[in-house]
């Protein structure tokens, strides 16, 4: 038998005796309850209601803080109401749904408003409602140049000046102009396939260069390199450090070359043709290293993203309709977005990651997107005819288009980036409407 379970006889005449058992019985006799407040002796009714009262009163006070004088306690505590749920939302770690499950990652943003009417409108008399010229370009020094007949206007965004830069005659018109990166030069090119530099300053011109045989629809500058595309279908590439009129000639589009543009890393120029081609050129060949052939229309719109290396966007015409996306570095299709319009211009502000089309046939208007959801974040009319010219301003928040119509309309779109001073007061005069000539 265990020696625990194991009782002396003499238990009951022996109290001094020590007692082993399996269990420990504490003494109450030994315990210290005044030391929880708890008072060992017998106590009335009364006296328990008192501390449950105050026991109840100093959970409360701990809990909420103490009570307002004359204010009645709620008996809603810890229960969910609608505003309960709401200030929970922001407390949740994955954020909080109605169903009480944390899946949503963030509080949902509420969509930027976009301002649908354009602040500004000018009169571009002569304007030319030709789908493959390019006669619109905003200067980093925030000068507009536009191609109206055979003579080029400058309008100074920041005191609304307006400057003829030169005149062409009856013999030639403007097909294309576009502003060097330093923002002094202007390449002007001409329906008789000549590539001109002016010096803007001094409206005074500095050379004139030759090498098409009919107009000259696009430039694309990069650095010194001047690019051209013609109605001749072939792309010359001018150093204009040279004395030759070009250093290399690029052909691989079978008729006219209406888009131009170079990557922000200036290593890859991507062209649009009238054979419904795209093609991306590098800086050392003089054949394209990617041809796609995805179009069923005209590739004038080209942008490349300033947010992801090597992601460009085209856009087709009036049969093709279709905004497309590219990885050139991987040589990829990445997807394709019907627009139900002819798409004449594509731009990719810096500020946000969103992309802005101007349309002809049968919309005639400008649409702004989010990338890469291309969910429509604005829709924008204000011209009567086909928007075939757009621009965007050096500091990437607003916008010029210009349409058959023979008006410029100035959109106020994006936000300023955090680099840039938010109160710049950068051709933000006042709606007007007047003549750029």
């Amino acid at each position: 038998m265990p020696i625990n379970r194991m009782i002396d006889s003499n238990y009951n005449n022996s109290p001094s005796r020590t007692i082993y058992s399996d269990r420990f019985i504490p003494s109450r006799s030994g315990s210290n309850f005044a030391l929880f407040d708890i008072s060992n002796s017998p106590t009335s009714d009364q006296g328990k209601e008192d501390r449950s009262i105050a026991y109840q009163s100093l959970l409360r006070a701990t809990l909420f803080g103490p009570d307002t004088p004359g204010t009645p306690v709620s008996r809603n505590i810890f229960r969910y109401k609608t505003e309960t749920k709401r200030s929970l939302h922001s407390l949740q770690p994955l954020g909080y749904d109605e169903s009480g499950l944390g899946i949503s990652h963030s509080p949902v943003k509420a969509p930027r408003k976009v301002p649908t009417s354009p602040y500004k409108v000018l009169d571009a008399p002569g304007l030319e409602d030709d789908f493959y010229l390019n006669l619109v370009d905003w200067s980093p020094n925030n000068v507009l140049a536009v191609g109206l007949e055979s003579c080029v206007y400058l309008w100074n965004a920041c005191g609304n000046k307006v400057t003829k830069l030169c005149d062409l005659g009856i013999r030639d018109s403007i097909c294309s102009v576009g502003w060097a990166q330093c923002g002094t030069h202007l390449a002007v090119g001409t329906n008789n396939g000549q590539v001109q530099i002016w010096d803007a300053s001094n409206c005074r011109r500095v050379r004139t260069m030759e090498g098409h045989r009919s107009r000259v629809g696009v430039l694309a500058w990069s650095s010194s390199l001047l690019s051209s595309g013609s109605h001749d279908k072939s792309i010359l590439q001018r150093d204009i450090r040279a004395r030759d009129d070009f250093a290399s000639k690029l052909v691989g589009h079978k008729n006219e070359v209406c888009g131009l543009k170079w990557s922000y890393d200036d290593r890859e120029l991507a062209s649009g043709g009238n054979e419904n081609r795209l093609l991306v050129w590098n800086q050392h060949s003089t054949q394209p290293v990617l041809k796609h052939c995805e179009h069923t229309a005209a590739v004038k719109a080209i942008a490349w993203s300033p947010h992801r290396h090597g992601l460009l966007a085209s856009g087709g015409g009036a049969t093709d309709r279709c905004i497309r996306f590219w990885d050139t570095t991987t040589n990829t299709h990445l997807s394709c977005l019907d627009t139900g319009s002819q798409i004449s211009n594509l731009v990719w502000p810096k500020n946000v990651n969103e992309l802005v089309s101007t349309h002809g046939s049968s919309q005639d208007h400008i649409i702004v997107w989010r990338y890469p959801t291309m969910s429509k974040l604005a829709t924008l009319t204000g011209h009567t005819t086909r928007v075939l010219y757009l621009a965007i301003s050096p500091d990437g928040q607003k916008i010029v288009t210009g349409s058959g119509d023979e008006t410029l309309c100035f959109w106020r779109l994006f936000p300023a980036s955090k680099s840039q001073n938010t109160d710049s007061k950068i051709g933000a005069s006042s709606f007007g409407r007047t003549s750029i000539r």
